[in-house]
Parts: structure tokens; C-alpha cells; sequence
């Protein structure tokens, strides 16, 4: 195969799948490391993709890159719902605990499903998202309390150090948990610090952490690490994740749950 025929087909994989490997990637086309280094090279000088560690991404994923809420709310949408109703198993009939919820889209998409769910079982919700706040609000035999703080527009959500010192203080039963990538060595990870110090904080404080994550965040390494692999309990997300992702989650002794 000629190199404007490999080049072609990464260009493909980036597109499809928004990062590629090198090691994978002479596997699949039975040449040598460095033949696949000088294309993704040559495919980085017209702008196809950013070269990485240990492989390539599509150019527009920078460690700071964020969608706005409206935007993640159109991405996705068949994963998160799927995702949510396999986290309501992680809530069974005769739960009357405490229950922290994340900002983010996949967990407000759980927060709805829960929201329909409940009944007239007694739980206490507790969540710093605006808008899981007012999706809750009135529901019946729930309890609600929103963790005020300076809110940020891109993703209504209260941050700061108000908030975080307030979820200090408390120790939920579970905390469903969002994040923006996670990677066997980078851990957790999401773009903005005040977000990832609320959400470090979210973890530590739990008694119980699930990650509600679609497979577009795997391999993803953002700007902060807010928690490590070890921190995660139940990952829930809408499919496996690769081998290198799940021999890591294994040896940190999480359970992933899919649909």
C-alpha cells in the first residue's frame, strides 16, 4: 500500500473514530512505526490532524476544547438515554439514600429518568447543575437541595470555592458523575479547573462513585485530571471500552456496566 492510501484511510479513522494509534496502525497496515509517524507528519502539515503521544487526534481536540450545554445536548442523545436507564439499576426499589448528581448532560438525561422513576420512594438529591435543579424541582418523594456558587453560563453549573466547600461537607451514598474524557493514565479529566475542582471534590466526598460516560470520552485527556481510575466504583457507558481502557479499569477494580 502506497503512502497516499494509508494516509487516505487515517484520514478516514480520524473522521470516524477522532483519534488513531501508530502501534495500531502498523498493525493494520504491516509496516513499521516510523513509516507510520512520517504519514501522520506529513497528514499534521495539512492540518488533518494534532499528533499525540502514541498517535494522532482530530485537529479541534485541544485540552481546553468545551461544547456548550445546548451543543452536548444534541450529541449523542441515543447513548445517554441508554446510558441512564442502565444507571437506574444502580438505584433499586426500597433505595431511600442520598444522591449526588454531576452537571452534565448525561447525567441530566439520569436525572430526568429518576425524576420519573421515584415515585413516592424518599431520596435526597443534591446537585450544583442549574438545570438538574430545576428538571427536579417539585418532583414527588424526592427531596432537592442546588449547591449555590458563581454559575458558569457554558455549562450552568455553580463553581467555586463556596461550592466546593459545601460538598466538603457532605457524604453522599452515590454520586453519578460526568466528565469530559478519561484515559487509562490520565485518569478523569475535563477542560475547566474550578469544573474539575467541584468534581474532585464530588468524588471524595461519595461513598459510592459512578461515572456516566459516552465512548466518544474514551482515550480523551483534557485539560485537568480531577480523579484517577483507582476513585471510580461503576463505570456506565454505551459500550466496551478498548483493551488498553479496560485491562486499566479492571486493575483498578471498576466495574463497567453497558447496556
Amino acid at each position: 500500500m502506497y503512502a497516499p492510501e494509508r494516509q487516505q484511510i487515517v484520514e478516514q479513522l480520524i473522521d470516524a473514530h477522532g483519534r488513531v494509534s501508530v502501534i495500531d496502525l502498523a498493525r493494520r497496515f504491516g509496516v513499521t512505526t516510523e513509516t507510520v509517524r512520517r504519514d501522520l507528519h506529513q497528514l499534521e502539515d495539512r492540518g488533518v490532524l494534532r499528533r499525540v503521544h502514541g498517535g494522532a487526534v482530530a485537529p479541534n481536540r485541544v485540552s481546553t476544547a468545551e461544547f456548550s450545554l445546548a451543543e452536548r445536548e444534541q450529541r449523542g442523545s441515543e447513548a445517554k438515554h441508554a446510558i441512564a436507564q442502565r444507571a437506574l439499576d444502580l438505584v433499586p426499589e426500597g433505595f431511600t439514600g442520598s444522591i449526588y448528581l454531576d452537571a452534565g448532560t448525561t447525567t441530566g438525561v439520569f436525572a430526568h429518568a429518576l425524576g420519573a422513576r421515584v415515585a413516592q420512594r424518599s431520596i435526597e438529591v443534591v446537585t450544583h447543575s442549574m438545570t438538574i435543579a430545576h428538571a427536579l424541582a417539585g418532583v414527588t418523594g424526592l427531596g432537592l437541595t442546588a449547591i449555590g456558587g458563581r454559575v458558569r453560563g457554558l455549562t450552568a453549573a455553580a463553581v467555586g470555592a463556596h461550592t466546593v466547600a459545601t460538598i466538603e461537607r457532605m457524604r453522599p451514598d452515590i454520586a453519578f458523575v460526568g466528565t469530559n474524557g478519561i484515559c487509562e493514565r490520565f485518569g478523569l479529566s475535563t477542560p475547566d479547573p474550578d469544573e474539575a475542582a467541584v468534581k474532585q471534590a464530588i468524588v471524595a466526598a461519595a461513598q459510592r462513585v459512578v461515572v456516566l460516560s459516552d465512548s466518544s470520552k474514551f482515550g480523551q485527556q483534557l485539560l485537568v485530571s480531577f480523579a484517577p481510575l483507582a476513585d471510580i466504583d461503576v463505570l456506565v457507558t454505551d459500550r466496551a471500552p478498548d483493551a488498553a481502557l479496560s485491562q486499566a479499569l479492571i486493575e483498578s477494580e471498576a466495574e463497567v456496566w453497558t447496556p
